[in-house]
This record gives structure tokens, C-alpha cells and sequence, in this order.
């Protein structure tokens, strides 16, 4: 798992319904200790840290299932808490919006003639989004060992190797 994928996946296919898929699913998971789930809801369900170890940047896996003609198509997806991962969105939106509109401004006041001190504003946010960029990456280094175990643990229950893309 590479550090430069925000947010890894994968695509696995089974020769079994969908139905039978999630059945193994939360049954491997009531025999686990070190990962749970709430339960499948539409064939879609999200693997978690146990509570008591988890910390601020624990991944989860969120799992859907597809039937198809010819068994069950797995999606996984890595990533982080819904609330970490919402506050990175809206700090790289932010950063974004104001660079775009410092970036007008002193664009324009430069086409006017006037003096664009503005402009220097630019560098700074995206010194910003390069800082956060690097505290996200220094996050997935710290839940590293709990994503590799959510992985091995969906690689145990079919009991074959899945790529991550």
C-alpha cells in the first residue's frame, strides 16, 4: 500500500451470491477479536478497529457487494473515519477557494496597474496545502499496521491474495 494512494481499493470477485458473501463476511468477523462490524446493510458494510484500540487516524474498510452472472464482485475501500476524512476535504477546499480568489484578486490588480501585495499570499496557502497534504501522509504512516491487518483479515476469510490498486 503505497503511501501516495489517498485512499486504496479493491475489486475481488467470488464464485458465490452475495447473499452467502456477506453471511462469511459477518461470520469471520463475530469469530474476531481485532476487527468488527455492525452488519451488512444493502450490500454494503464498513470493517472497523475494535473501539478500545482505536485512535484518531484508524482506517476502516468499507465493503459492498455486487451480484453478478458469474458469482459476487467485492469492492473494498480504505480509508479513514468519515469525520478525519471530511476535515481534510474542507481544509483542501478552503485552501483551494482562497487560492483561487487571491489569485484573481491580485491578478487583477496587477492587469489595473496597481501594486498585487495579495500575491503573496499564494505561496503561503500553498505551503498550507503542502503541510497538510504531509500531516495526512504521516496519519497513514501511524494506521498503517491496522490497515494491513483489516486487509489480511478479508484476505483470510476467502483465503486468497487481493491486490490493491
Amino acid at each position: 500500500m503505497s503511501s501516495f494512494r489517498v485512499r486504496p481499493r479493491f475489486k475481488h470477485l467470488v464464485k458465490m451470491p452475495a447473499s452467502e458473501v456477506e453471511s462469511v463476511i459477518m461470520s469471520s468477523i463475530k469469530e474476531e477479536r481485532y476487527v468488527y462490524a455492525e452488519g451488512f446493510l444493502q450490500g454494503h458494510a464498513d470493517l472497523k478497529i475494535p473501539v478500545e484500540e482505536r485512535h484518531y487516524w484508524s482506517p476502516q474498510l468499507h465493503v459492498s457487494t455486487e451480484q453478478t452472472a458469474d458469482g459476487t464482485i467485492i469492492r473494498g475501500l480504505y480509508g479513514p473515519n468519515p469525520t478525519v476524512w471530511g476535515l481534510f476535504f474542507f481544509g483542501y477546499l478552503t485552501l483551494g477557494v482562497l487560492f483561487f480568489f487571491a489569485g484573481f484578486w491580485g491578478m487583477t490588480k496587477l492587469t489595473l496597474g496597481h501594486t498585487a501585495n495579495i500575491l503573496w499570499a499564494l505561496p503561503i496557502l500553498a505551503g498550507l496545502a503542502l503541510t497538510l497534504y504531509i500531516i495526512a501522509q504521516m496519519g497513514q504512516k501511524i494506521g498503517a499496521d491496522q490497515m494491513y491487518r483489516l486487509h489480511y483479515f478479508y484476505e483470510g476469510i476467502f483465503e486468497d491474495k487481493v491486490a490493491i490498486t
